[in-house]
């Protein structure tokens, strides 16, 4: 049964998911109490298969909430991933997973905003805008995040939703905020759209990381 219900999942088949429910109505419960690794919804989120995703959330919505080997939810992976409409199903029954943590301490939104996934970060910022302030390990928020994986659109995007001083110039374990870390990675645009914007940030302290680590490439423009 447990192999059919996963050839189900990888397939997408609503009508194989709603035969095995009529031969065992207990075989989610079961996947609930049992499962150590993926459940159906998971598979189904990483696939990207909405209907089967649709169908699992209306027979057992608190598959939302349960975790991989890796402690993610199906909405990390749905994130990570890219599928916005998976997405918007899975915080239609569970918006409060928008904030759990993995084993690497990231949330779904740190996963998409690591991917550049712009559409699936605007609905799940809309839908809990905390979460977007929830740090992962070793301090960084998720625009550290995002200027380490250098996705410098989702980081307009998040300035244009989250933009209040304390958060953008929120600094990680060591020290840095996320124009120093432009500025190591020789991150020329990032640090263009950055100058300016760091309130707090010694102007005189950028320009002599700029020249440390330069190679004649990055040079803040002053305007």
């Amino acid at each position: 049964m447990e192999r059919r219900l996963r050839e189900a999942s990888l397939k997408g088949s609503v009508n194989s998911l709603i035969g095995l429910i009529k031969e065992d109505e207990l075989i989610l419960d079961r996947v609930i109490v049992d499962c150590s690794a993926e459940t159906p919804l998971h598979i189904a989120a990483i696939l990207g298969h909405v209907d089967f995703t649709r169908e699992l959330l209306r027979l057992k919505p608190e598959l939302v909430f349960e975790l991989d080997s890796r402690r993610r939810t199906p909405l990390h992976l749905a994130s990570a991933k890219g599928y916005t409409e998976i997405v918007k199903e899975l915080v239609s029954v569970g918006a409060d997973a928008c904030s759990v943590r993995d084993r690497d301490g990231k949330t779904p939104l740190h996963l998409a905003a690591m991917k550049g996934r712009v559409d699936v970060l605007r609905e799940l910022v809309r839908v809990r805008p905390e979460a977007a302030r929830v740090r992962a390990d070793h301090g960084q928020t998720i625009l550290h995040l995002c200027v380490k994986h250098d996705r410098l659109e989702v980081l307009e995007l998040l300035l244009s939703l989250v933009s209040d001083d304390e958060f953008v110039n929120s600094k990680d374990d060591s020290g840095n905020t996320i124009l120093h870390i432009a500025v190591a990675n020789k991150q020329v645009e990032t640090v263009r759209y950055l100058h300016g914007r760091i309130a707090s940030i010694d102007s005189k302290d950028i320009e002599n990381k700029l020249r440390a680590s330069r190679d004649g490439e990055i040079k803040i423009v002053n305007r």
